[in-house]
């Protein structure tokens, strides 16, 4: 479930907006708008089960979420510890921005390994 947020203002500067996002902000176009926010949100001392079963039913919404990827980037970006956002729960979302620092790192050292060689 989405909570309100500023929307960025120079969109020039990030690699992640959508042309969509000068017409206004993203999540007021999000599926989950309409849907119950406990789904998106795991309730103290939840079983692995009933979490299992409630993270499939909110990613069910967020595949036919027309703002899926903004949602997604937005996790990442802040990034949002708790729910399930842009169809990835917190624990995937820690896995994307692990690779990504893996990745920012060695191109890091890309321009440096082959200046040298």
């Amino acid at each position: 479930m989405l909570q309100p947020i500023e929307p960025v203002k120079d969109t020039a500067t990030s690699p992640y907006r959508h042309p969509r996002d000068l017409a206004g902000p993203w999540h007021a176009e999000a599926a989950c708008r309409r849907d119950e926010a406990g789904m998106f949100f795991a309730p103290s001392k939840e079983p692995t089960a009933a979490r299992l079963s409630r993270e499939e039913a909110a990613k069910r919404v967020c595949a036919r979420c027309p703002v899926m990827l903004e949602c997604r980037e937005h996790a990442l970006l802040q990034p949002e510890p708790y729910g399930v956002w842009g169809g990835l729960t917190a624990a995937e979302r820690r896995v994307v921005l692990a690779r990504r620092r893996r990745r920012d790192a060695e191109l890091q050292r890309s321009p440096r390994i082959a200046a040298a060689g």
